[in-house]
This record gives structure tokens, C-alpha cells and sequence, in this order.
């Protein structure tokens, strides 16, 4: 171990434990993150692995996948390898920045809080993260997956930061300590002070980046002197995106995560910060995730796209208006019912093992011109393997699909049969989806573009940012139900059991036929089908393919959406409550136009992150229902609804209902609508009901 890199041991043993008990605190969580791109086979490397218990894990969880842990310091390598056996397990002595393995040799490269530690003790230089992972994409097998887990820097720019008075000396020390590994006279940084406010809290004009350094650590002061030494951010998110693009590498989840835990307990109410013309800002991210699929010579990595001929094809726009409020509806049409189709299978110790379509290129994403936290949506998902259902029955369909697209035979399917229909987005797009089973042979060997994937990772991976595919997600859940498998805990945020001062009466969930929609003549102006041609691009710059696409957007409004489950906590029951709407698409499919909702609003332009999302909410929410929101939780990371068709992004929150009159909602327990959750057709009010049960349980 290098002279720079023993600056990293934390001495004792008491050290060390109280160390990697920090970190494997939320090692389940950083497993999700990873598990829609590793492979269930195959060879990976957990670089930086610290304790060993994340790579203790991944082996555990895969036992046919082979997983080496990496560190530069033998101590943490003695200390993994005696306290972690497997079969498939192992740990080794390397310095991440080096070739530590044969070109090509690896399938998945894991790098979870490391790589500022390359840049820390080696003088602070970014360059030095992008030459590891230059080094760490050559040991990488074409179609391997390159994931970092680390801190984010923000883009460049000074902000005015407000601390209280508890915290001003711990400013100046790390004002003066910062970059401590440099020569004395070169640590530390200026700041301009600009007084106290009103309630004594300090005032400071400081460099963006710095102020987050400090916000990130300034909770570590039993491990103050080694944290002083490092400095936690690098790149931007733009430059890790360039960055992966240049190595060759196609972007598949760019996003920066919030720790609720750190947001709860270390940032409400330490400290305050704005723009210099006094806007204020959200907090920052806690941490960054980025994956890259390694491709081969001249296959794309990015999409750019221009203005194409506005002729439909493919869509069609039509409007409805109901005959009892005149209000006029845009719906948008797609030919042909879609059937998502999932093989599985169910290993002899009973892990359910699923084959989804991987880094599958949707160009329409990169029409989604900003989201609320940061996440890039890259064109590159993971979904199941869709067809367009014709004239054909729909086992045939499947069959043929399968063998064309996956190339699995139909002699490797055992037994095949349809689940539940939804419509993915029915307040503006008539899509029924209907989910196909199919159980294949275990020794099946699908096309390379057809990645095997752990089923319970791939969940919990939706619930903590790394799976933005809620189709998928929900035809997992409804396998596991019709398996009789739990899907496990959830990861996310838990909802808070706070007793309601108002007692719910149960509704009736039936609530006959209707049918109140007839063809109008003229748009609601609401949505527009778009028309444009894209165009997909290796690391290189060479043109790989391109091809003129139709999407769906708003016409005034954003493509972000907030959709709402209000709850409330009585009697150690939890209670939802759903919205009665007649809907185009609903009586398009059923002939029945009455349908259960979650509600949901699209957005305005001026509202640009998720706190202005939740203070814009209130008003529609009060206004519409007669209930004041408090409590707002996160279900789970945001989901693209049908991803072929527009670049909507949805944020799927619960809130706690704080009764004011008698609104228009009618309320049920959680319990009874997951009894029914095979019956609802709403994709939005289905995906939030699973994430919330799975949360409350």
C-alpha cells in the first residue's frame, strides 16, 4: 500500500468497526441501486469493498455469479476474507485505479463510495477518477455494466450559506483544514462573510462546491481528522455523463439520490442556503448513481434528435366530450393492444429469476427536457419484452415474439398464461397493456440484448431510484402474488403511522356502469403528438442509425406528474383514499367510462423541483378534495408509464390527510384494495398501491 493511501487507515480495531458499521448500515439499499444492470452469472468485481458485506451480499443473493472484493488496504482484506465465506465469493489486495484484472474479463464492475478516495490521496486530482475508470471499462466484457455510487459536485457558481451559531466553529476549522493531505499553506479556502441575520445565524458567500464539502461532513467529527483529509467531490453530472460516453460506455441511470434519513436528521433546520439573489435551493443530493453499459466498436451510446415532417402515422388524436359537464377530453390513440411479456423462471431453492430486455433504446426520453431531482432519463432501459398483438391469438404472439426477439425456442417454454390488463396512462393515451407469464427452461440462453435478472432486486431497485420502468415492476409483483412468493421489505421511505382524529366510513367499491363520453369535433388543445428524428451516435461520433418517432407531451404544461395516494392511519389500519372519474380510455376498452383514480396533476413550467412540486400541490389538492396534506413521502423513485409512446415522468408520493370538510374522496382500507389489486385498470393507482403496501407493512 502506497505512503498516500496509508493515510487512509483508521487505526484501531474500534476504529475500523465503528467505521464499517457506518457503512453497512444502508448496504441493503446500495445493493438495489445496482440490481437492475448486474448479471445473475458471470464474474464482478466490488471495488473499494470496504467491510465485504456489500460483496457478501451480491454472492449471496446470486450464488452462480462470481464476485471478487477489491481494496488497496490488507487489513480490510483479512478482515473480509475471514469474516465473509462463500463459494462464489473471494477477496483481493488492488488498487482500484490499476488493472487489477485480465481486458474483458469481468461482467460487472461495482464502485460504491471509492472513487474519491483515488482522487483525495493522489492530489486532489479528477483526473485520476477518470484514468480508474478508463482502467476499470478495459477489464470490462462487451455488454459488462460500470456503476459508481458516490458524491456529486455541483455546477460551478457561489451561493450564500446560513449556519447557526453551533456550527460556526466548526465552519472555520474546516474553512482552514480543507484539503488537509496539501502542504499547510495551500489547505483551505476564502469566503466572504456577510453577518448575522436576524436570529444570529451566520451569513457567508461561498463557492457552491465547498459549501456542499462541508454540509456532507460536517456530522463526522468523531472521524473529523481522516475526513478532513478527503475531498468528496470531483465531477459534476454532466461530466460523469461525458465521461461514460467517451470511454465507450451507453449511459443507462444517471441520478442523484437523497438519503432520507441524512435529509431528516442532518439538514432540516442546520442550515439554509440560496442563490445570490435570494432564491433558495433545495438540498443537496446525499449521493450520485451512474451506470454504463460497455458496448462494442461503433454501437451507440447517445441520441440526438431534430425536427421531422408533423404526419402522424402511427398515433392518432382524437377528443371526447362528456355529456353531463360538456368537459372536452384529448385522447390519444395507439393501434393494437400491447402485451408485456415476462419469462421467468424459479430456481431449486425458489429465488424467481426474470428475463427482461436490457439498455433497450428508447430515443423519446431525451424529450423530457428537466425533472425535478436531477434524474437523467436515459434512452437506454430495462423493460419486458413488449409485441404488438395482431390477428394472431396471444400464445401464438408470445411464442413468435420470444423466439424472434429473446431467442428462446418455443420447446423452453413449460407453461404461459395472461395476467392483468391496465391502461399505463388513461387520463390522455388509449393503451390497454396486458401482461403475459411465460415459464422457460432454467438453462434457456436468451439473446444477448436479454439480460437474467433477481426478481426481489429488481423490486427494490424501483423503490430506491435504479428501476424507472413501473410496468415491469408491477407485472414482478403480480407474478409473486400468483407464485404465493413475498416480495420482501421495502427500502424506501416508511410511511409514519400517526394516529388520524378522523374516523373513515368505508366505501362501496362497486359503483354500477356508465358511459358519458361521445366524439367531439374539436381538441381540448391539451395534448399534441409530436413528430421527430433521432438519431443514435457511437463514442466516436459516427451516425449509427436514426429514425423518425411520434411521442405524446402537453401542450402548455410539463411532462412531469405528481400522482397523489392520500392516506390516513386509524386504529392500526391504513386508509386510501381514491377519486371516482370518467375517463375517455376507461369506456374506449370496457365500455364502461367510471374509473377509480389516484390523483394526479401535470405540472406547470415554473415548477422545477419536487419542494415547489409539493407547495404547488396543496392548492389543486385543497381546492378539488376539501383535505389539507401533510406529511408528503416519497413512494419510491419516479417511473416512466409507457415509455414507446411520451417522455412523461411521474413522482408518486402518499400524503397524510389532515380532515377540514367532507371532500369528494372516497376512502378504503389498504388491505381491501390490495385484495383487488388484480382488478384495478389504473397503471398509476396500481403501481402506488403496491409501493404503499409494501411500505406500510
Amino acid at each position: 500500500m502506497s505512503n498516500l493511501y496509508r493515510r487512509q487507515d483508521r487505526g484501531d480495531l474500534a476504529a475500523y468497526t465503528r467505521y464499517l458499521a457506518n457503512m453497512d448500515a444502508a448496504m441493503r439499499q446500495k445493493v438495489a441501486l445496482t440490481a437492475a444492470h448486474l448479471p445473475c452469472q458471470g464474474k464482478i468485481a466490488d471495488m473499494g469493498m470496504g467491510s465485504g458485506s456489500g460483496s457478501h451480499a451480491l454472492a449471496a443473493l446470486y450464488p452462480r455469479l462470481q464476485v471478487v472484493g477489491v481494496d488497496v488496504n490488507p487489513t480490510m482484506v483479512e478482515v473480509a476474507a475471514r469474516q465473509y465465506q462463500l463459494p462464489n465469493l473471494s477477496f483481493q489486495v488492488g488498487d482500484i485505479a490499476e488493472a487489477c484484472f485480465e481486458p474483458g474479463s469481468l461482467d460487472g464492475i461495482v464502485n460504491s463510495s471509492v472513487l474519491h478516495h483515488v482522487t483525495s490521496y493522489n492530489g486532489y486530482e479528477a483526473e485520476r477518477a477518470a484514468r480508474a475508470l478508463q482502467a476499470q471499462v478495459d477489464q470490462l466484457a462487451q455488454g459488462g455494466c460500470l456503476i459508481v455510487r458516490d458524491f456529486l459536485a455541483p455546477e460551478p457558481g457561489q451561493v450564500e450559506l446560513r449556519l447557526p451559531f453551533s456550527l460556526a466553529p466548526r465552519w472555520l476549522i474546516f474553512s482552514r483544514q480543507f484539503r488537509a493531505l496539501l502542504p499547510e499553506q495551500q489547505r483551505g479556502f476564502a469566503y466572504e462573510d456577510l453577518g448575522r441575520d436576524e436570529r444570529g445565524w451566520w451569513r457567508l458567500r461561498v463557492e457552491r462546491r465547498l459549501a456542499v464539502e462541508f454540509l456532507l461532513r460536517k456530522d463526522y467529527t468523531e472521524d473529523w481528522a481522516q475526513e478532513i483529509q478527503e475531498e468528496y467531490t470531483y465531477f459534476t453530472q454532466t461530466e460523469f455523463e461525458e465521461l461514460f460516453s467517451r470511454l465507450g460506455l451507453r449511459v443507462l441511470v444517471s441520478t442523484p439520490l437523497y438519503n432520507p434519513w441524512i435529509i431528516e436528521n442532518r439538514f432540516e433546520g442546520q442550515f439554509e442556503w440560496f442563490e445570490l439573489d435570494g432564491r433558495p435551493l433545495d438540498f443537496p443530493p446525499t449521493n450520485y448513481l451512474i451506470v454504463g453499459e460497455k458496448v462494442g466498436p461503433g454501437q451507440g451510446v447517445t441520441f440526438r434528435s431534430q425536427p421531422a415532417p408533423e404526419t402522424p402515422r402511427f398515433l392518432r388524436m382524437s377528443s371526447y366530450q362528456n355529456r353531463h359537464t360538456q368537459k372536452v377530453y384529448d385522447l390519444v390513440c395507439r393501434p393494437h393492444p400491447t402485451v408485456d411479456v415476462l419469462p421467468f423462471y424459479l430456481s431449486d431453492s425458489g429465488n424467481l429469476t426474470v428475463l427482461v430486455r436490457h439498455s433497450y433504446p428508447r430515443p423519446i426520453l431525451t424529450e423530457l427536457p428537466a425533472s425535478l431531482d436531477g434524474l437523467l432519463p436515459s434512452p437506454y432501459v430495462v423493460e419486458p419484452i413488449t409485441a404488438v398483438q395482431g390477428e394472431d391469438p396471444l400464445g401464438e404472439t408470445v411464442e413468435r415474439v420470444l423466439e424472434a426477439r429473446a431467442g428462446i425456442a418455443p420447446s423452453a417454454i413449460q407453461r404461459l398464461w395472461s395476467g392483468n390488463v391496465h391502461y399505463p396512462s388513461p387520463g390522455g393515451i388509449r393503451e390497454e397493456v396486458v401482461a403475459c407469464y411465460v415459464e422457460v427452461d432454467s438453462k434457456v440462453r436468451p439473446h444477448s440484448s436479454i439480460r437474467a435478472l433477481d426478481a426481489h432486486q429488481l423490486l427494490r431497485s424501483a423503490q430506491v431510484h435504479g428501476l424507472s420502468d413501473h410496468r415491469l415492476e408491477m407485472h414482478i409483483f403480480g407474478l409473486m402474488r400468483q407464485l404465493g412468493i413475498d416480495p420482501g421489505p421495502w427500502l424506501g421511505d416508511a410511511l409514519v403511522a400517526s394516529q388520524s382524529e378522523w374516523i373513515p366510513m368505508s366505501s362501496r367499491w362497486e359503483v354500477g356502469r356508465a358511459r358519458v363520453f361521445l366524439p367531439h369535433s374539436r381538441s381540448a388543445g391539451f395534448l399534441e403528438v409530436r413528430s421527430r428524428r433521432f438519431q443514435q451516435f457511437s463514442s466516436t461520433g459516427q451516425l449509427v442509425d436514426e429514425s423518425q418517432l411520434e411521442y405524446i407531451v402537453p401542450s402548455q404544461l410539463q411532462s412531469l406528474t405528481m400522482a397523489v395516494l392520500p392516506m390516513l392511519y386509524q386504529e392500526k389500519s391504513w386508509w386510501v383514499g381514491l377519486d371516482l372519474e370518467d375517463l375517455p380510455a376507461a369506456q374506449a376498452f370496457s365500455g364502461n367510462s367510471r374509473h377509480w383514480i389516484a390523483p394526479a396533476w401535470r405540472l406547470p413550467s415554473e415548477v422545477t423541483s419536487l419542494e415547489q412540486a409539493r407547495s404547488w400541490l396543496e392548492r389543486p389538492f385543497f381546492r378539488e378534495y376539501g383535505f389539507a396534506a401533510s406529511d408528503w413521502a416519497p413512494l419510491g423513485g419516479p417511473y416512466f408509464p409507457t415509455p414507446g409512446l411520451t417522455p412523461e415522468l411521474v413522482y408518486p408520493v402518499a400524503v397524510r390527510l389532515h380532515m377540514l370538510h367532507p371532500g369528494c374522496l372516497d376512502f378504503f382500507p389498504l388491505e381491501e384494495l390490495m385484495e383487488r389489486w388484480e382488478e384495478i385498470s389504473n397503471g398509476h393507482l396500481r403501481c402506488l398501491l403496491l409501493r404503499a403496501w409494501l411500505s406500510s407493512r
